[in-house]
């Protein structure tokens, strides 16, 4: 099982359950980017935690970052998205993008996203509708994306588009956040995850230097299937394992000290709460379980690598859910209370299965997986 560095456990430990858990409830009362959290997630270099030690990075891997998001998660699900979506971009920088982009990253300069969903295609994010024209020396982007996690925050956004000249379904770009045409149509104001400013982008004639591109022009899918869709899985998977930990620690928290004076008992002295707190513990452990053979499987670049890339953020998606619907009822009424401290991850726990691909997507791909048919 992969293990974070026992210094960088200790930064992460002491901004998780420092600045990041401090800020957790504002964030999502008032709907407000998590920066305090972010910042010190940067000056402790994290936001380099898989750029190569050649740019000043810590050179680790998807399972040391993966850690990282689940750790965050705990104590804020909206800083933990941030991270993963980050994660998932800064991966793409690493293989593809230029060596001061790297660097930036590494030191904290940069924080990235992903621009790939889209109004026309949805949540088919392998499909991009929008559309790239050369103009001179230059490139034309327009665009309606739907979702963009941190984006009035972000400094760059990984964009997807058509190809250019090229065959293929889509080539990525690196466009500066606040290139001239773009702009954000209205605020995030979500269920969950309500610090993630996850906002559509529209890109109106906005011109970008051909040496943006990320890889070659109708590469896009590729860079998709090999490293994005691996980061991305496995981040949201960490992030629903880090809900899921935090509600059944609390659960099982909340029954232990919650009395019945009249009759001098607990709810934990209750069979029923007992069993449900204990398929919690068993469901959340089990994800984890799964979340690990899945980087053991990246990592090694074994064979059954995307079955288990596509296995992970589906199990992680649908139990996170079932997890805190079980930790909804094991705190009663005072779940739906602010202070318990559920009701927020709760809500939280319903983005991951929505989000591309999702779980619905998922199953099919897993499906045709194990009938021996073709993804695409």
């Amino acid at each position: 099982m992969v293990k974070l560095d026992s210094k960088i456990q200790e930064k992460l430990d002491a901004i998780a359950s420092g600045v990041v858990a401090s800020n957790a409830e504002p964030v999502d009362r008032d709907g407000v980017f998590p920066r305090a959290a972010m910042d010190a997630l940067a000056s402790a270099g994290l936001y380099g935690l898989i750029s190569a030690r050649e740019v000043g990075g810590m050179g680790e891997g998807p399972g040391a970052a993966a850690l990282a998001v689940e750790r965050v998660s705990r104590e804020c699900a909206s800083t933990g998205m941030v991270l993963a979506m980050h994660y998932a971009g800064a991966a793409v920088i690493e293989k593809h993008g230029p060596e001061a982009m790297r660097r930036d990253v590494a030191a904290g300069r940069h924080l990235s996203t992903l621009a790939f969903s889209e109004a026309g295609s949805r949540s088919h994010f392998w499909a991009p509708t929008s559309t790239a024209k050369v103009v001179g020396d230059r490139v034309r982007l327009d665009a309606e994306k739907s979702w963009v996690t941190s984006a009035g925050h972000a400094t760059a956004y990984v964009w997807s588009s058509r190809p250019v000249r090229a065959e293929g379904a889509s080539t990525l770009w690196l466009v500066p956040a606040n290139a001239r045409g773009l702009s954000l149509p209205r605020p995030y104001d979500g269920l969950g995850l309500r610090g993630n400013d996850s906002r559509p982008v529209t890109a109106a004639e906005v011109v970008v230097a051909q040496t943006s591109r990320l890889g070659d022009d109708g590469g896009g899918f590729g860079i998709m299937m090999g490293t994005v869709l691996p980061y991305f899985n496995l981040m949201s998977a960490a992030y629903s394992v880090g809900l899921m930990e935090a509600a059944t620690t609390r659960a099982a928290g909340h029954a232990a000290a919650t009395r019945y004076a009249h009759v001098d008992a607990t709810l934990a002295d209750m069979p029923t709460v007992r069993a449900y707190v204990a398929r919690m513990r068993v469901r959340t452990d089990m994800t984890r379980a799964l979340l690990v053979e899945a980087v053991d499987a990246v990592e090694g670049a074994r064979e059954d690598a995307m079955l288990r890339v596509l296995e992970c953020k589906a199990a992680a998606g649908e139990t996170a859910l079932d997890v805190l619907q079980t930790a909804m009822r094991v705190c009663g009424g005072a779940a739906f209370r602010k202070g318990v401290g559920v009701e927020r991850y709760f809500r939280d726990a319903q983005a991951a299965s929505v989000m591309a691909p999702t779980t619905d997507q998922l199953y099919d791909f897993i499906g045709k997986a194990a009938c021996g048919l073709p993804l695409f």
